[in-house]
């Protein structure tokens, strides 16, 4: 299953002229004096001021300002009768949007085509080829509209037809900033949904939207490394030290190797193809150095972003510093397109590594959950003896016919070498699991660079497993909790209440991610990041899916028990926490106080400052209270604003 792009030569094209394969941006000529400099297939908007005139009073929804109003019929006739349109003449290589399919459409009639189909369905659940193709996002139920029953999909039979969903009429693939300028100016002018895709990894769907014009930014991929970065605006030229400026298409796999060619690392997650400047690290971005140097975001130095008025802003501590705090865990597709990200480098250091698997038949008694309680409570020590990383606990896995109940951890311990510390307490915790698993044990080793070790394993696989249908809860956790006497119990019965609730049918990641920097930068970084980071030590999460095939009420049955049946359990163990805005509900009940607690209230400030019309709106991001679940339909008037200044 490894990746092979078909490039645009090879696309294939269905009746309705709507490009059937084609990712890349072609840079056409569209003369001023003739038809798109003979591309009869390009529309140029300047040329067709008569069909829009004709198409302004059609499918107005009179019970809401409705994006696309004055334009929506011509929106849906361009899609179905152009394979691109150039909404920008201001350069010789004008801004063009092309026409995009959900990537299914070549396995469903009346386009069907069997080897184009085979070849698709094969890459289907790679990573890399969903962030390549704008008709594609990371989990395929974020393709769908199951309320208008709008799917296309590799799963059903080729005579369901192939209806568009969610995924974006036309992709605009940025290489530039003038591109994404071009494509916002557009969308601002014709009151256009707008959906930014960095990669496609979002579980909430924010890269997705339908009726939208997509900017797309995966061919942005320049990577510039620097000893003595000096934020623009600088009053003494002062030097935040070694950088490396991404732009918006560089995705973490990238960043691991370049860092590890000279022997530096940076803050990132651990993933292939989540891109970092995107969602990523706007929405704050865990990752397992974490513990070491902080949240991703509070290692951000400067942005560039594309604002809704189309300006290219520079974004730092001197400059624009309301839209840099915002930016810096505020959530991503919001306040603007980022073009690049500017975040630290650090020089890589050797790490302790602790790997332990323990299994016992399953289904999971208590047995299993109070060898999980006992990790639960060592996590405060482990913390404090510097380590991170994650834990994985299945209480009812299934193979060949045969349950178990499984815990896997893998823990890192960043710029440690001494093992006994460390050591004391995994010889503690292996001791009382095996009192129930008696094959439980645990390795601890020495890697000479974390951040080469993590590229090394992550290039044994070329790619994220993805492609398949998603939705998650997740909660943060606090070390105080888990310092209480019975903490970790509490927080063992709350898990196992969801699992058996489901009918044994849940699995959990525990992301030890927190605590140590993230915790101690709580008085030293200045952003819209959740309060409860600082206070969290594990961040918790689980997935939930159903069958290609299901009803809208039957998806809607899975939704409704993790929003009002599970997630209330967890949010039910402590006060004052959250959830971690890029891995929770896509429904989550009071977001704005789940994903930024406190800071919620500037953040809707600056948003409406920056982009009063609301051109940006994410799912359960800022200000998409005002607007219905798609963006589509504003449903209330902006909050009044308390009188604050800004300074934007």
């Amino acid at each position: 299953m490894h990746c092979q792009i078909r490039s645009a030569d090879s696309a294939h094209h269905s009746k309705n002229g709507i490009v059937q394969g084609a990712t890349r941006l072609q840079a056409w000529r569209c003369s001023r004096s003739s038809t798109c400099g003979g591309h009869s297939h390009t529309l140029c908007l300047k040329d067709h001021k008569q069909a829009l005139s004709k198409f302004t009073q059609h499918e107005i929804d009179e019970k809401c300002r409705r994006r696309n109003a004055a334009g929506l019929s011509l929106w849906s006739y361009l899609a179905n009768n152009k394979r691109r349109i150039a909404l920008s003449m201001q350069a010789q290589r004008p801004v063009l949007a092309v026409a995009k399919p959900p990537v299914a459409h070549v396995c469903h009639n009346p386009g069907y085509d069997a080897a184009a189909c085979n070849a698709s369905r094969a890459l289907s659940e790679s990573s890399v080829w969903r962030d390549e193709n704008p008709g594609a996002v990371q989990w395929t139920n974020w393709e769908a509209w199951p309320e208008r029953n709008e799917t296309c999909s590799f799963d059903l039979s080729r005579d369901v037809p192939c209806r568009q969903g969610r995924v974006s009429l036309f992709s605009v693939v940025a290489e530039t900033a003038q591109h994404i300028q071009g494509a916002v100016r557009f969308a601002a002018t014709h009151n256009v949904r707008l959906a930014i895709k960095n990669t496609g990894h979002c579980f909430l769907g924010r890269s997705s939207a339908p009726e939208s014009l997509q900017i797309a930014t995966y061919k942005m991929k320049k990577m510039d490394f620097v000893d003595d970065f000096v934020p623009e605006g600088s009053r003494n030229n002062q030097s935040m030290g070694s950088a490396v400026t991404l732009g918006a298409g560089v995705v973490l796999m990238d960043i691991y190797t370049e860092t590890a060619k000279r022997n530096l690392t940076a803050v990132v997650g651990l993933s292939h193809t989540v891109g970092a400047a995107g969602g990523y690290i706007q929405g704050g971005g865990h990752s397992p150095l974490g513990p070491w140097k902080g949240m991703a975001s509070d290692n951000a130095l400067q942005f560039e972003v594309v604002t809704a008025d189309g300006k290219l802003l520079v974004a730092n501590e001197y400059q624009n510093r309301d839209l840099f705090w915002a930016l810096r865990g505020g959530g991503g597709g919001t306040f603007g397109v980022v073009v690049s990200v500017t975040i630290r480098t650090f020089p890589d250091v050797p790490a302790l590594a602790l790997m332990s698997d323990i299994a016992l038949p399953g289904p999971a008694d208590d047995r299993f959950w109070d060898i999980l309680a006992g990790l639960h409570q060592r996590l405060p020590a482990l913390a404090d003896a510097g380590g991170s990383g994650y834990y994985f606990f299945l209480p009812n896995s299934v193979q060949n016919g045969q349950s178990t109940a499984s815990i896997t951890i893998a823990m890192f311990f960043a710029n440690k070498t001494d093992q006994a510390p460390i050591a004391k307490i995994a010889d503690g915790f292996i001791q009382d699991a095996q009192k129930s698993a008696p094959g439980a044990n645990y390795t601890l080793q020495l890697a000479p660079t974390l951040g080469g070790s993590i590229a090394y394993e992550l290039a044994k696989t070329p790619y994220d497993p993805t492609g398949g249908i998603a939705i998650t809860g997740s909660r943060l956790i606090s070390r105080n909790l888990l310092s209480q006497k019975d903490g970790a119990q509490r927080l063992g019965k709350a898990l196992r209440d969801i699992y058996e609730g489901s009918g044994n049918r849940t699995g959990y990641t525990g992301h030890f991610i927190a605590d140590g920097a993230v915790a101690q930068n709580a008085g030293e970084i200045k952003s819209a990041l959740n309060p409860a980071w600082r206070k969290t030590i594990t961040h918790i999460a689980f997935g939930r899916d159903w069958a290609p095939n299901a009803t809208l009420a039957e998806q809607r049955a899975v939704q409704d028990r993790l929003t009002n049946a599970e997630i209330p359990i967890l949010k039910g163990l402590e006060e004052g926490m959250g959830a971690y805005l890029n891995e929770a509900d896509a429904f989550e009940a009071g977001f704005q106080e789940s994903f930024w607690g406190e800071n919620y209230a500037r953040l809707y400030r600056i948003k409406q400052h920056i982009d009063p019309k609301g051109l940006f709106i994410a799912r359960r991001g800022v200000g998409s209270e005002d607007w219905d679940a798609e963006g589509l339909c504003r449903v209330r008037k902006p909050s009044t604003s308390d009188g604050t200044q800004l300074r934007l």
